[in-house]
């Protein structure tokens, strides 16, 4: 059986982690979406002023998946964790990384007094929908995302 183990991400996972993102692109049929170069990464996790904090998932030593969040501040709710994104590299889905990673995001969510997680699921990912279930999430349909591209 692997040795898995959660842990904070360190720069020096950074460009693994970028990796991952790209292969949850082409999984989220985007490809091309990923233009973050890995240098701005880097700085916006580990620099003077980071702006997002994350938990990878390793088996036997290999980082093979990884959960970024960022706070987010609701005028209705507060502080709130936002889930960037939790990502199991394609041939290690089902082997139960993703549970520790989320486990590992509500147990950081607590800790830090944050009254929630949120994060956005694309409507036609089902397997996503079955996951966060399982903690019993509940989703939203009246909310449109709204985006201005600067």
């Amino acid at each position: 059986m692997p040795t898995v183990n959660i842990r904070r991400a360190v720069a020096g996972d950074c460009a693994r982690m970028l990796e991952l993102v790209r292969e949850l692109a082409v999984y989220e049929r985007a490809p091309e979406a990923v233009t973050v170069t890995l240098d701005h990464f880097r700085e916006s996790g580990f620099g003077a002023n980071p702006v997002w904090w994350a938990f990878v998932a390793e088996t036997d030593g290999v980082v093979q998946g990884f959960a970024l969040y960022y706070v987010r501040y609701s005028t209705w709710k507060g502080q709130r964790m936002y889930l960037e994104d939790i990502i199991v590299t394609e041939d290690q889905r089902g082997a139960g990384l993703g549970r520790l990673l989320m486990d590992a995001l509500v147990a950081e969510a607590r800790e830090r007094g944050f009254n929630g997680i949120t994060w956005q699921v694309l409507d036609w990912n089902e397997p996503a929908f079955n996951f966060y279930r399982k903690f019993g999430a509940r989703f939203e349909s009246e909310w449109v995302n709204g985006i201005l591209e600067l």
